[in-house]
């Protein structure tokens, strides 16, 4: 198991792109995963599954990144395809909560034979505080964008955000 850091484990040359989330995913460990799906696109990678059977929780900002990734995805030509698979009852409550259900599918099933083949860690370093204050506001907006309905539950938080952002 990943311990005390959470490791996302990736096979970028999969089809689609396998990813396996070990541990708890947070804002702090999510600039990795994040930069791993913009070159993703970048190359022409349009289907994404994450297996969260060894996740044992997320906060809001890696919701706001997977949203992310889903938005983007369906702009894309071709569209693409962002699938959530082995969620715990909890993170599966998260994400309907949210509303990614309507813009991911979420694969209720067994076994995610693709993101069982993930084996490549993703790493990179912390942000600073401004990059990853960005890093929160963005990921709080693309939950906005995905359900009106997150505007009054993250209002305060991009209020504090775009603060933040504005006094650098």
């Amino acid at each position: 198991m990943a311990g005390e850091v959470p490791i996302f484990l990736v096979d970028p040359d999969s089809n689609p792109v396998a990813v396996k989330v070990l541990g708890r995913a947070s804002f702090q460990n999510v600039p990795p995963l994040k930069d791993f799906l913009k070159d993703s696109y970048i190359s022409g990678k349009r289907c994404f599954v994450f297996d969260f059977s060894e996740c044992t929780g997320m906060d809001s900002t890696v919701l706001g990144v997977l949203a992310g990734c889903a938005l983007e995805l369906r702009r894309l030509e071709p569209k693409g395809s962002l699938v959530l698979s082995r969620l715990s009852e909890r993170n599966r409550d998260l994400v309907r909560n949210l509303g990614l259900h309507r813009i991911a599918t979420l694969d209720e099933g067994g076994e995610s034979a693709t993101a069982n083949r993930a084996s490549q860690s993703l790493s990179g370093g912390q942000l600073d505080e401004l990059a990853n204050a960005r890093l929160c506001l963005e990921a709080h907006e693309n939950l906005v964008e995905t359900d009106s309905e997150n505007q009054a539950k993250f209002q305060d938080v991009i209020n504090y955000l775009k603060g933040r952002v504005a006094e650098d």
